[in-house]
Formats: structure tokens, sequence, C-alpha cells
């Protein structure tokens, strides 16, 4: 089982009604490529880093989603991209990261300090 986040940033014009049923069809095309929802979050409006289409607010929603090992997010993606409302968005997958970190060794210690040669003399 893999996770991943998916947030996306709307246009902030749009009424929250247009906002929740544009989640909705996201939702529910995910789950029709066999990956499921498990958390959901909408942020609001917030400002953004820089401008995108002279706007400087977007409204934000995170979608935290289980699927199995194949990549559910191609045509989500593709249907985010042609969408004018949809400013940017971002899917990061969260499972692995936290494997490679597990597993790294450790550092190995420092050498010794220099005082050792002083004392030696």
């Amino acid at each position: 089982m893999r996770t991943y986040e998916l947030m996306f940033v709307v246009d902030p014009r749009l009424p929250d009604e247009e906002v929740v049923s544009l989640a909705d069809g996201y939702r529910e095309l995910l789950s029709g490529q066999g990956a499921e929802v498990i958390k959901e979050e909408s942020w609001g409006k917030r400002k953004l880093a820089y401008p995108i289409e002279k706007l400087t607010e977007g409204t934000y929603h995170l979608f935290y989603v289980n699927a199995e090992d194949e990549n559910p997010f191609p045509e989500v993606e593709r249907r985010m991209q042609q969408n004018e409302k949809v400013l940017r968005y971002l899917t990061v997958r969260t499972d692995e990261g936290r494997l490679r970190y597990r597993e790294a060794p450790e550092k190995p210690e420092a050498p010794a300090p220099a005082a050792d040669k002083e004392e030696s003399k």
C-alpha cells in the first residue's frame, strides 16, 4: 500500500459550492482509479507565494490518498492541468521518504580531539 498527498490550489473567485463539487469530482475519479481518499482538508483562501495569472490568493485543498501498487494519478493530473479553475497542483508520495530515512545508517563518530597531540610533546 502506498500513500500520497494531493494538494491543489483553485481560483479564489469560485464560490464554495463549486470548490466542493470540484473536489468531489476529483475524489470520485481517484476512487474509480482504485485509490482511496482517507482524509480531506480544505484550507480555505490563503495568500500565494507569488502571483499566478495576476491572482495573489488561492483556495487550497488537500487529499490524503492510499493506493495499491499502481499510480492512480495520471488521469487526475491530466484533468487538473486542463481545468482553468485549478491554478496549481502537486502530488507527493509520502510512504517512500519515511522508509528511506529509517534505513539510513548512523553517522560515524568524530575523530579524537587534537589535544592529545599536545600532551605527548
